[in-house]
């Protein structure tokens, strides 16, 4: 009889073991120390900060809005609290709801604009192409969800139900458009099918990379041979003159779990060093972006920092 078949243990032997269960004493561990700076080390100070950016009130329906809308704007600012990685913050670290779901650098790793702004936001997107990305991670023509956003995705959003996904969507689309400056407002096209056209940069080294690691499931055009999943071409990670995810997906992969043919791709931070992960993260923006990026290394080892906290 296996000892997890709890339906075959007695009553008696069902309230033996509970009994035991609560004699066990709770296990204590020390806190950790704040590694915050003065002043955000001052636990103190967090009633005046919570008195000026986080009032303790509760959701409430717009009534002048669908109760798809409300619904989403519940899922999306309380449940899901997008805004917390999307939304950039203020000095005080409180968001800037001023620039609402506009984007921001979370963790090391860049959530992107997802407001209404047409060129460097989701305003472009369909309906089906937001629903599909958020409910499966990919959405075809604009990339799929790495890092944070894809354990979001693969951990929360895919367990929701249809229509709780197109009422967030519905919400999203009333967000006021804000630009991100930074970002190019045309993404690239496919890249050239020759590997000796595009994608010149100084180091020669980030092309034998690309080479020798990453050409055989992206391919030279960014119009993956294996899946659409490892397609390039159109996202917005490949057109980010900073290419902070690019190095952070070098480094520490992709692992998604959704939808059950979902393409996860393996880390090369040990078997490459960060001078090599610059480089190709470089030539991957200039051959399939639309401006090319200058991350150097040591942006790249502080990025590592910050995937192992």
């Amino acid at each position: 009889m296996p000892f997890t078949s709890y339906t075959y243990i007695s009553d008696a032997d069902a309230l033996a073991i509970k009994a035991f269960l609560f004699s066990l004493a709770p296990v204590r561990t020390a806190a950790l120390e704040n590694t915050l700076t003065f002043p955000f080390n001052q636990r103190w100070a967090m009633g005046f900060w919570s008195a000026l950016f986080n009032p303790d009130i509760r959701f409430e329906p717009d009534t002048s809005k669908s109760p798809e809308w409300n619904r989403g704007a519940y899922l999306a600012e309380a449940l899901a609290h997008c805004g917390e990685c999307h939304t950039p913050r203020n000095l005080a670290f409180a968001l800037n709801n001023r620039r609402k779901f506009a984007g921001a650098i979370t963790a090391g790793w860049r959530a992107f604009n997802i407001s209404s702004d047409k060129t460097t936001g989701v305003g472009a997107w369909s309906d089906d192409d937001l629903v599909s990305y958020l409910s499966t991670g990919h959405a075809v023509g604009h990339g799929s969800a790495s890092g944070p956003m894809g354990e979001a995705v693969d951990e929360s959003f895919s367990q929701l139900a249809q229509e709780d996904i197109r009422a967030i969507v519905a919400y999203l689309r009333t967000v006021p458009a804000t630009a991100s400056t930074d970002l190019p407002a045309t993404l690239a096209p496919s890249a050239p099918v020759s590997h000796r056209d595009g994608g010149n940069t100084a180091d020669a080294r980030g092309k034998m990379v690309f080479e020798g690691a990453c050409v055989s499931c992206h391919g030279w055009t960014g119009e993956s041979p294996i899946s659409s999943f490892a397609t390039l071409t159109g996202s917005r990670t490949v057109n980010d003159p900073s290419a902070i995810n690019v190095a952070q997906i070098v480094i520490s992969g992709t692992r998604r779990h959704t939808p059950a043919n979902a393409v996860s791709m393996p880390a090369f931070g040990s078997a490459y060093s960060d001078d090599e992960i610059a480089a190709v993260a470089n030539y991957v923006t200039a051959r399939f972006g639309s401006k090319a990026s200058q991350i150097t290394a040591r942006e790249v080892t502080e990025l590592r920092k910050q995937t192992s906290e």
